[in-house]
């Protein structure tokens, strides 16, 4: 069952990809007393992902922190070693948290998965952003057929 406007999301550990290296985070500890935006796509270093989903973050980080964003965070079913490469690549710095669902527990647990073994990639999340405070999703928006416009670090500023 997917997640859903006014679920809580579910308690499972993620990798945070950071400078000192891979740190293990539970979604509980993460989200906590938080307003987070959340993006999530499915891979870093992908054409989409790399020329838009991520870059659009980046770029509106400063006005959808000033709506009252605590954080921002990008996750995707990736190892954390990629996505810190994938942040350094993209030159994220501070203002965007990369978070590593490796094994897609997270993305299994909100019922996002989707199979893209026709393009040599496996098991991956499908593209969506969500705000989430304290734990609760506030707003979810998921894309439909590989589109990209809902997830849009645009369309999430203007729901703030």
């Amino acid at each position: 069952m997917t997640i859903k406007v006014g679920d809580k999301l579910p308690s499972v550990t993620l990798t945070q990809a950071t400078a000192e290296g891979p740190k293990p985070v539970t979604t509980d500890e993460f989200f906590a007393g938080k307003k987070v935006a959340l993006f999530a796509l499915p891979g870093a270093f992908t054409p989409t992902c790399s020329a838009k989903h991520l870059p659009g973050f980046k770029q509106l980080a400063g006005e959808i922190k000033a709506k009252g964003v605590d954080v921002i965070a990008c996750l995707s079913v990736n190892d954390a070693f990629v996505m810190r490469a994938w942040a350094e690549d993209q030159a994220v710095g501070e203002d965007i948290v990369m978070l590593a669902d490796g094994g897609a527990a997270f993305t299994d647990a909100v019922g996002l998965a989707f199979d893209a073994s026709r393009f040599g990639m496996g098991k991956r999340s499908q593209r969506y952003s969500m705000i989430v405070d304290d734990g609760v999703v506030k707003e979810l928006n998921i894309e439909e057929g590989g589109e990209f416009k809902v997830s849009a670090a645009d369309y999430l500023l203007a729901q703030l």
